[in-house]
């Protein structure tokens, strides 16, 4: 499903700590085209949540350039369409990017319907009646529409990772950020959350997926980035990642994970 239609431009990102000491991001480039089911594997803190949360600035990096649909959101100003320098506006961009995290975020003391219409009707000014009737059919979609006046405590873990990613789809994002979603999860909630996010790939969602699950990886992605110690050390198809690994390190992280 992916196309030539370059959506995010990653150049020589940087995220480094204590004056330089720690460098999280250590010069990484990598491009996402509208279509993409881009996977980011690698061994714990070599830098692939932080390059997931860099793309919407929930870090923000120290070096290099984010384009997002033509607009680099790591300046501070942007010109306008009129030619003028303007500030620029962050959370116009987050919109457009939908963000499902390890462990879910839900609002407890709101309802599972009052979760996924907070956003739509607060940001987009979305009438209650339209986000309801919205929010039902995505819970429909994901078999949990009996839900709807339960509480976030009352649901299963795969059933809350499901609700983040419909309530995420609730503000019909250009690309969804996944960060590790079925890590938390105990291994029997596993599958049902991964049908889901399979279901939006065949739909053409463009997506970035940090995990470890490698079976997902070699069935969903159509491209896998490699990552250890901060930098982006291999980039391919899964067959041919998987299959024939060329960098050393990624051939002793497989010998690992698989």
């Amino acid at each position: 499903m992916a196309t030539n239609d370059k959506l995010i431009e990653v150049r020589d990102l940087k995220k480094y700590y204590n004056k330089g000491a720690i460098k999280a991001l250590d010069g990484v480039t990598a491009d996402i085209y509208r279509g993409d089911v881009v996977v980011v594997i690698g061994p714990s803190g070599s830098g692939k949540s932080t390059f997931l949360r860099s793309l919407n600035l929930l870090e923000e990096p120290t070096g290099g350039s984010i384009v997002f649909g033509g607009v680099d959101i790591t300046k501070k100003k942007v010109r306008n369409a009129e030619g003028r320098m303007v500030k620029l506006d962050i959370d116009k961009h987050r919109q457009k990017m939908g963000m499902v995290f390890q462990h879910f975020n839900l609002f407890p003391h709101k309802t599972i319907l009052e979760n996924m219409t907070l956003a739509p009707m607060q940001v987009k000014h979305m009438p209650r009646e339209e986000a309801e009737k919205k929010a039902l059919a995505l819970l429909k979609r994901v078999g949990l529409d009996d839900r709807a006046g339960a509480y976030p405590i009352q649901l299963s873990g795969g059933q809350k990772q499901r609700i983040a990613i419909v309530r995420a789809l609730m503000m019909e994002p250009e690309v969804m950020l996944f960060d590790e979603p079925t890590s938390a999860l105990d291994p029997e909630m596993v599958g049902e959350v991964l049908d889901v996010m399979k279901e939006l790939a065949r739909e053409g969602m463009t997506m970035v997926v940090v995990t470890h699950e490698m079976g997902f990886a070699r069935e969903v992605g159509n491209r896998v980035l490699f990552m250890a110690d901060g930098k982006l050390l291999e980039e391919n198809t899964p067959e041919e990642l998987f299959t024939h690994p060329k960098n050393p390190r990624l051939q002793d992280f497989l010998s690992k994970v698989l």
